[in-house]
């Protein structure tokens, strides 16, 4: 499945009607059997998702502001504790809440003309969708707060470089680069996807807490039918067949 975040003449800049669009496509994800795994994108050249509709913020006050962040974490969330892999395409500028976004997916591939930052603090405010937690997990406090704090951007490959982004690829690949890469992954046992994904979002609450459901997560694993399959495959040297 791909999600293609489609306002061009606005650069993909995040919406209600985006942020709706967004919730609706992972609801049809989450249940439909069929999808094993999702894409995210944006439409055109030139971004991913260039932020969010400043133009909508011109009235909000505290309360309006507060609803928007909530309503942005609780989606954002979604796609981060998905059991089912969801890749970040990034085609351009991924500013704001569309670098949000991207840090929400399990991983992320950028164009080699992708640019990432969190601005926020030129408008006077501060990332409201996860932003200041998952910027920090993944490529500390410092270079963090630098990011947030100056409001600049950065390419593709000092992304690459921090740890920000998987990999890079010219962008006339990038959509090629992240299908083979997420045919590769739907070809593993759904099951195990889905604890991978579980036990490494509990890495967040300690090693404790970690561990205990890493060893969860792998009781439940150990029982599928998914374990008994690839172990009989391995023993008998041959590719295993997932249902």
């Amino acid at each position: 499945m791909k999600i293609t975040i489609h306002r061009p003449d606005k650069l993909n800049a995040l919406n209600a009607s985006v942020l709706q669009g967004l919730q609706e496509a992972l609801h049809d994800l989450h249940n439909d059997a069929s999808m094993r795994g999702c894409i995210i994108t944006g439409a055109g050249e030139k971004a991913f998702v260039a932020g969010a509709d400043i133009s909508t913020f011109v009235k909000a006050d505290r309360n309006i502001g507060k609803e928007l962040a909530e309503l942005g974490q609780q989606l954002f969330f979604s796609i981060e504790r998905s059991p089912k892999p969801i890749i970040a395409a990034v085609n351009g500028y991924a500013l704001g809440g569309g670098c949000e976004l991207a840090l929400a997916c399990h991983f992320r591939i950028a164009s080699d003309n992708a640019r990432f930052g969190q601005p926020e603090v030129n408008l006077g405010i501060i990332p409201g969708y996860g932003g200041s937690q998952r910027l920090t997990r993944l490529i500390g406090k410092g270079r963090a707060l630098e990011w947030m704090m100056t409001g600049d951007s950065y390419d593709a490959q000092e992304a690459w470089r921090i740890g920000l982004v998987n990999h890079v690829c010219p962008a006339s690949e990038l959509q090629t680069f992240a299908e083979t890469k997420m045919r590769t992954i739907i070809s593993k046992s759904t099951t195990a996807l889905a604890q991978i994904i579980a036990a490494t979002n509990a890495s967040e609450v300690g090693v404790e807490e970690g561990m205990k459901t890493e060893a969860a997560c792998f009781g439940t694993a150990f029982a599928s039918d998914d374990m008994l399959e690839g172990t009989t495959a391995f023993l008998e040297k041959r590719k295993p067949q997932f249902k």
